[in-house]
C-alpha cells in the first residue's frame, strides 16, 4: 500500500528520488503519466496494466472515454529506478504538472502522485477546508 506525503527536490536533469518505502512496490519498472488535478500519476507496472485494460474497454463512441484514454495513455511512459532510487520525469510531463524545484510525492493506495509543492499545498489547504462537505457527499457511497 502506497501512503504518505514526502517532500523532495527535482534535480537539474528532471529526476526525483522515490521514497525508500515505495521502491519495492514500484519494482524495476513503473509507468508515469498525466494525472488529474494537474499532478502526475506513477503506477507500479501491474496496477498500470489493470487500469489500461479498463481504459481499453471504455466505449470508443463516447467523447469522454476517448478524451480520458488520450490523457492517460498518450502521455504515459515506462520509467525505471536508477541505482539511487530516482526516476527521470520527461520534460512534457514536468511541464504538464508545472513542476519546479520543490515537489511532493503523495502515496494514494495503488499509485503515487507527483505534485509541484506550491500546487500541493494549495490543493491540500482547499480540500481540508472542504473536508466536511466532501465527507457528507461521499457518505452516499458508504464511506
Amino acid at each position: 500500500m502506497l501512503i504518505g506525503e514526502y517532500h523532495f527536490n527535482l534535480d537539474n536533469k528532471g529526476r526525483i528520488a522515490i521514497p525508500v518505502k515505495f521502491r519495492s512496490n514500484l519494482g524495476e519498472e513503473a509507468v508515469i503519466t498525466r494525472g488529474l488535478d494537474n499532478c502526475l500519476f506513477l503506477y507500479p507496472k501491474k496496477d498500470w496494466e489493470q487500469l489500461a485494460e479498463k481504459i481499453k474497454n471504455l466505449p470508443l463512441s463516447q467523447a469522454d472515454s476517448r478524451a480520458f484514454a488520450r490523457l492517460m495513455l498518450a502521455g504515459a511512459m515506462m520509467v525505471g529506478l536508477d541505482v539511487q532510487g530516482r526516476i527521470l520525469i520527461p520534460d512534457y510531463l514536468r511541464q504538464y504538472a508545472n513542476l519546479k524545484k520543490k515537489i511532493v510525492i503523495v502515496g494514494v493506495y495503488n499509485r503515487l502522485e507527483v505534485w509541484d509543492e506550491d500546487a500541493w499545498l494549495n490543493y491540500k489547504k482547499q480540500t481540508e477546508k472542504e473536508s466536511g462537505d466532501i465527507a457528507e457527499r461521499l457518505s452516499e457511497l458508504g464511506i
